[in-house]
């Protein structure tokens, strides 16, 4: 049986680099977008060159509880679902004492609110299945050391942190195996970067001196999806 694999915000980025190298595999695909409909048909069409379905769905994680609905969608669509990489977010910076508090929830909704009812959605699927899974909520560098400017952003990717470790206490005995990947720069839209900013030396305040690339993301989360790999629940992977 052909495993399935939902990569959240895959039309780009980190997101995009899973959701290839899952689909290189073996993994059925399926690929949520926001504002970027052309991007995720672009990754639908390269991941089914090599031989697996993909399929694409928007999904808008501003309106909750509706719009996480989106991956209900994909699972009854695609059949099944094994695998689901939370990597959906929202990030803008304003000084704390500036920051409007719709500015504040529009944060939390999306990067805790959205990646917990996407990964609920899943679980749920997952036990009904029997089969145990994986579950893979992209966080960020800065689940662990503040970001400036970005006081929302930092406690959303604190709080996805802290509910990565509960999802992995309860959902163990259901072989299904949570962790996050904290991501520090990388060379995606969101920071305004792509491949050809991943030069030596182009970022000396990093220790390697580059951002990271995606797919170097997407290999690490690789080896959490793996079959083989049967016992890290509640890692956080920096």
């Amino acid at each position: 049986m052909t495993k399935v694999a939902i990569v959240t915000a895959s039309d780009s980025g980190i997101g995009k680099a899973c959701a290839l190298l899952l689909a290189q595999n073996g993994f059925d695909i399926g690929i949520t977008w926001h504002s970027d409909e052309r991007g995720a048909q672009e990754t639908a069409k390269k991941a089914a060159q090599f031989g697996v379905r993909a399929e694409t769905i928007h999904l808008d994680l501003s309106q909750l509880p509706e719009g996480a609905q989106a991956i209900e969608h994909l699972i009854q669509r695609l059949g099944r679902v094994d695998v689901l990489v939370n990597n959906a977010g929202a990030m803008t910076k304003s000084a704390f004492i500036d920051m409007p508090f719709t500015q504040w929830r529009q944060i939390f909704t999306v990067d805790v609110d959205g990646a917990f009812l996407c990964a609920q959605i899943a679980a749920r699927h997952m036990i009904k299945q029997g089969e145990g899974g994986r579950i893979i909520n992209i966080t960020s560098v800065h689940e662990h050391t503040p970001l400036p400017q970005a006081s929302a952003y930092t406690a959303a990717k604190h709080a996805l942190g802290g509910l990565t470790k509960s999802m992995a206490l309860e959902l163990i005995e259901h072989h299904i195996l949570v962790n996050a990947v904290a991501p520090g720069a990388i060379a995606t839209p969101m920071n305004d970067m792509d491949d050809s900013d991943i030069e030596p030396g182009s970022e000396p305040s990093i220790p390697i001196a580059r951002p990271g690339s995606t797919h170097e993301i997407a290999s690490l989360v690789a080896w959490l999806w793996a079959d083989c790999l049967l016992f890290p629940s509640d890692a956080a992977d920096d």
